[in-house]
């Protein structure tokens, strides 16, 4: 133990025993645990069943988008199922009206912090007498939804791709073959004793109410679909572009392709999305702030969106937008934008991905030229007509029937909470 380590004991030793017991704890379960591995003997067989299913995908934004196939091929191959999704309360505007989903149930962003709030989850899910869990998330928040909801069976992700304290709430634990989240996901079909689907699909909801945005796009664009969004923000420090390269990119779209541009962001980001419509020769325009709904919508309407691995480039893809995806320390094989309609742009080959978080420089970021970006464009542009459409096949399977559209349900918040209704 280092002197820093030895001051800290002196000072405060039981918040330092707290702060050891997770690391403790993990260590012995990598130690421990036992790994299912795919096998026949521990496949379920629910097909011509209507077990109750519950998805634990409780956060980001992009990672819950990924998740959106396994509800509709759950709802192709088991119809008579009842599916249910928790979600916390940040990413939940995305999910209400899922067609395939029977319920959303939508817990408060701190939930763990509260007792009480745990134990009145624990209530709401025994009381919906799940058979099945999966966790594509996999890690020490969502494993403990999943134990809590009183599920016989919990499928969640062996190490590695299951993290923290998550595979120890599982008890089928299994280890995905494929490197897409998309794909992982979908593997749990196949332990569920069922065939993948026909087509990867997304099929968002369409929200209603948001012309207000439309309107915006077709005013400051002169179109009401031939615009470009360009998103300036990023979930860690690691992965943000500079404003003055997407700057170049929207003034060359406007110079060569007539194509204006719109910058959007949230929050703290306006500073840059300002930065880049000064430095764009007026062909981009500043989006009002929007919400997950209206940057769908808006999405939607768009023809090209520019931007990092985040939340709201996922959801561009998802609603069948041209993406061209900028990916410094995450690997798009991993996590790119979904399907054949898509590029990514990457650093030199030689740089070797890593996952980098908040505490590190974006280095790889700015490996990336905007020479590259403008050429990954050209290519979606001119190949427009030829790319493959959002459902990408997969076998020659007769197409799912999404049979209801969720409607949101809180559970956990305190009784009477503003706003929450239960």
């Amino acid at each position: 133990m280092d002197f820093d380590g030895v001051a800290a004991l002196k000072s405060d030793p039981a918040a330092v025993f707290v702060g050891m017991v997770p690391r403790l704890i993990s260590g012995w379960i990598r130690r421990a645990e036992t790994i299912v591995v795919m096998d026949a003997d521990v496949k379920m067989e629910i097909e011509g069943k209507a077990p109750r299913i519950l998805i634990v995908r409780l956060s980001a934004i992009g990672d819950c988008v990924l998740t959106v196939p396994l509800v509709h091929a759950l709802r192709e191959r088991i119809p008579g199922a009842h599916v249910s999704w928790i979600v916390d309360e940040r990413s939940a505007p995305l999910l209400d009206g899922l067609p395939g989903l029977d319920e959303l149930l939508v817990i408060p962003r701190r939930w763990h912090r509260s007792i009480s709030s745990m134990l009145r989850i624990r209530r709401a899910l025994l009381q919906r007498k799940f058979d099945i869990t999966l966790d594509p998330q996999s890690l020490t928040k969502s494993g403990l939804i999943s134990l809590l909801s009183g599920a016989p069976k919990r499928f969640c992700f062996a190490r590695p791709v299951g993290r923290e304290l998550g595979p120890w709430f599982g008890n089928v634990r299994i280890r995905p073959t494929q490197q897409h989240v998309v794909n992982q996901a979908l593997q749990f079909m196949e332990f569920l004793g069922l065939q993948l689907p026909s087509s990867v699909k997304f099929e968002l909801p369409q929200y209603p109410g948001n012309d207000a945005v439309l309107k915006f796009a077709s005013v400051a664009t002169g179109s009401a679909d031939n615009f470009t969004i360009i998103n300036v923000g990023a979930g860690w420090p690691s992965k943000y572009w500079s404003a003055d390269r997407f700057a170049q990119v929207a003034r060359y779209l406007g110079e060569h392709k007539s194509m204006a541009s719109i910058v959007v962001w949230h929050g703290a980001e306006r500073d840059m999305a300002v930065e880049v419509v000064a430095q764009s020769g007026g062909h981009a325009h500043l989006a009002p702030a929007t919400n997950l709904q209206e940057l769908a919508t808006l999405s939607r309407a768009a023809y090209l969106f520019i931007g990092a691995d985040t939340g709201p480039l996922h959801l561009a893809s998802a609603v069948g937008t041209r993406c061209v995806g900028l990916y410094g320390p995450t690997d798009p094989a991993h996590c790119g934008p979904y399907g054949a309609k898509h590029r990514t742009v990457q650093p030199d080959s030689s740089v070797r991905l890593v996952r980098m978080r908040q505490t590190k420089a974006n280095i790889w970021m700015q490996r990336i030229s905007v020479d590259q970006v403008i050429a990954a464009c050209q290519e979606l542009l001119q190949d427009a007509d030829a790319v493959a459409p959002c459902s990408v096949p997969l076998h020659g399977l007769k197409p799912s029937h999404a049979r209801c559209a969720a409607t949101a349900s809180h559970i956990g918040h305190p009784p009477f909470a503003k706003g929450i209704n239960p």
